[in-house]
């Protein structure tokens, strides 16, 4: 008895339910589902990639993975989610310093390479740069970042800060908001 009074409450119910749904609610979903967007994405293994620039090598990189990412609108963008290791090189073609991350994501068009997650980056100086995200504009020829970043000098010197900016070698630095410790050696003057 129990299971016929289900059936009929079901079947009274069922019609209220569907007479809910009006052809407003039809023709807005069929407006979402046109705007939808779909990824195209090539991977490849194992990847070394050499910067150059007026024929002398740069930098070379090395990626585990590199995800070729094309939206069907939009530019596309070229990810590296395990990661990737970087050396510099001085124009001796000597290494001068290097870059390490956990995931990287290079946007072509406007010549820019986001790195994150314990982005570590030494210079030729033994000099330490650490932040959560640096970002590498590739016209400019600097490195910046809005995220803190903490600086252990060789000598022991550590600092940190905020809107960090350094040029492509890390040579010289500047950021705002910063604090550390400083080791000064007494020098004798003249």
């Amino acid at each position: 008895m129990k299971l016929k009074t289900f059936l009929y409450g079901l079947m009274l119910g069922l019609p209220l339910f569907l007479a809910a749904c009006g052809e407003d609610d039809l023709k807005k979903a069929t407006a979402i589902s046109a705007k939808k967007i779909t990824f195209t994405r090539d991977r490849t293994l194992g990847v070394e990639i050499i910067y150059s620039d007026s024929a002398r090598v740069k930098a070379k990189g090395t990626a585990p993975i590199m995800d070729k990412v094309t939206p069907s609108s939009g530019t596309g963008y070229e990810e590296m989610i395990k990661g990737v290791n970087i050396d510099f090189f001085n124009p001796n073609g000597t290494i001068s310093g290097n870059l390490v991350c956990d995931y990287a994501v290079r946007k072509e068009e406007i010549k820019q390479t986001i790195f994150r997650k314990h982005v570590v980056v030494k210079n030729d100086k033994g000099d330490t740069f650490s932040s959560e995200e640096l970002i590498w504009d590739e016209a400019k020829k600097i490195f910046y970042s809005t995220q803190r970043v903490f600086v252990k000098g060789v000598d022991g010197s550590i600092g940190d800060g905020i809107n960090f900016k350094a040029p492509q070698d890390f040579s010289t630095y500047e950021m705002e908001t910063g604090s550390g410790q400083l080791n000064m050696q007494e020098g004798i003057a003249p």
